[in-house]
């Protein structure tokens, strides 16, 4: 029997297959040109709604077959996840109680915008449980002052991302396309990876034409991806050279930092080769790794 008061969101690491950074405004913040697609590897997110004049209750653990669990050691309140439910509550004007519990899979600093993910799954799935009717675009809109990729992961799928996330135009389809996810054991902060971006790349210029090539290939070779934060996260965690270096190997592909990076990846023709490539990569690399493909939501 169906149980309207609870749901299971899926929560899909986004991967950028092309990146181009500008210079830093004012505000120091880049402006960039990405193309971005959602995979079938994914948190979870089980939402149980609560009584009128409950509490909401919120708990973060890692499922049984994440690849690289951390220490979950951030205070529970500073959760994306939990902070999206907060800024949708002042949105309606209305409590939302719920009961949550985030099985994450994605790895914390990995480049692959889980946490953000994360948020971006409890808007949607408080929307649904809630019959508020809002709708990705306006979701979207709460989603921009959570972070820069929270709004494309309100609606996934496969999108050119510019501004500072904010300009978002949905590919009309989704690539077939497959890839191994491969987990350093070195996270990479985002703030000291644009840093040392600033520092290599002085005279940075963004290059949108260049992405939205990419994006129209027909079919995207293993050597094709690139990302311009891809030197500077090898410069603020060294140890990534030897890994690519490893990846290579037992791949025989080109090896992709994945956004600010640590999570590498590599492009496979199809879902059994990426399923036969991870486990190379386990065995020989010696990482942890899984094959995805991409997927909406």
């Amino acid at each position: 029997m169906a149980d309207d008061r609870q749901t299971i969101v899926r929560a899909p690491a986004k991967l950028n297959l092309a990146l181009s950074v500008g210079p830093p405004g004012a505000d120091r913040m880049h402006p960039i040109s990405s193309w971005m697609v959602t995979l079938d590897f994914a948190d979870d997110l089980h939402l149980r709604r609560l009584d009128d004049g409950r509490d909401s209750l919120y708990a973060i653990v890692w499922a049984p077959d994440a690849p690289r669990p951390t220490d979950i050691d951030w205070p529970v309140m500073k959760d994306l996840a939990v902070r999206a439910h907060l800024a949708l509550e002042r949105a309606t004007g209305r409590k939302l109680p719920v009961r949550m519990k985030l099985e994450k899979r994605i790895p914390v600093g990995g480049g692959l915008g889980g946490g953000s993910s994360d948020a971006a799954a409890m808007l949607r799935g408080l929307d649904e449980l809630f019959g508020l009717g809002l709708g990705a675009d306006r979701l979207a809109d709460i989603a921009s002052e959570l972070g820069s990729d929270v709004p494309f992961l309100v609606h996934g799928g496969s999108a050119i991302v510019e501004g500072l996330g904010e300009r978002i135009e949905r590919l009309p389809a989704l690539p077939d396309l497959h890839a191994v996810l491969a987990f350093p054991s070195a996270p990479c902060p985002t703030g000291a990876v644009y840093g040392k971006f600033d520092l290599m790349r002085p005279d940075a210029a963004l290059v949108p034409t260049r992405v939205r090539e990419l994006a129209a290939m027909a079919t995207l070779a293993h050597d094709a991806p690139f990302n311009d934060l891809a030197a500077p996260a090898v410069a603020v965690e060294p140890v990534l050279e030897d890994d690519i270096a490893e990846i290579g190997l037992a791949t025989g592909r080109t090896v992709h930092v994945g956004g600010s990076g640590s999570t590498l990846f590599v492009v496979c023709g199809g879902r059994l080769e990426a399923d036969l490539l991870a486990d190379q990569v386990r065995t020989r690399a010696g990482l942890p790794a899984v094959a995805a493909s991409v997927r909406g939501l």
